[in-house]
């Protein structure tokens, strides 16, 4: 498999898994500035949606948007522990997990990094980030992760996507649960594997 990337984008929720299951993948690099491969490759041809992540499949197959990819992953490698099996409560709470992720924070981030949005829209989206944040900071009270005990693939990318607050200046760092989850995240040795692959952890 070929996972490709950019460093710090949502493909880090797959290349986390990727790392977690332990199978034999290869990362390509994109840059989404020009849309080309690190090989020199247009990307478009690769995904005409222009965005990371893309799993190309031992077959030449290609997967695109993040949960999915990580879904496909943790049920290739059967790994019930990253998304519990089909038809099972738990499984569905994983992917209501998934999808608030995706749609409510993920998406509520993306127009922060438009330079052409203006401060006071800016603003408002980052007070409506806030407060979606503070909901996800009850919800890991008493909890290690999202589901309880158990990292999954929510974690995961939920991990990813609360990496890019820094960037866009939301403060979340009063939010305790929130910051306990995330310093968790980060010291598994599969998460720091592949921040440094991808060249953001020494």
């Amino acid at each position: 498999m070929k996972l490709f990337f950019s460093p710090g984008a949502c493909s880090l929720a797959p290349h986390i898994v990727l790392k977690e299951t332990q199978q034999a993948f290869k990362l390509e690099k994109v840059d989404t500035a020009t849309h080309t491969t690190a090989g020199g490759a247009d990307y478009y041809a690769i995904n005409p949606k222009g965005a990371v992540p893309v799993l190309e499949l031992e077959n030449g197959e290609r997967l695109t948007e993040g949960p999915i990819i990580a879904q496909y992953i943790a049920d290739k490698a059967a790994r019930a522990d990253l998304l519990p099996a089909a038809g099972s409560m738990e499984r569905y709470r994983v992917m209501e997990w998934q999808n608030y992720i995706t749609s409510e924070l993920h998406k509520t981030f993306t127009p922060l990094f438009n330079p052409d949005l203006d401060s006071s829209a800016k603003k408002t989206l980052a007070s409506v980030l806030r407060k979606k944040y503070e909901w996800v900071n009850t919800q890991l009270q008493s909890k290690d992760y999202l589901l309880g005990q158990s990292f999954t693939v929510a974690d995961a990318y939920l991990f990813a996507v609360t990496g890019w607050a820094k960037y866009v200046s939301l403060d979340l760092a009063d939010l305790k649960h929130l910051q306990d989850f995330l310093a968790r995240v980060a010291g598994r040795p599969a998460v720091r594997e592949a921040l440094k692959a991808e060249g953001l952890l020494a």
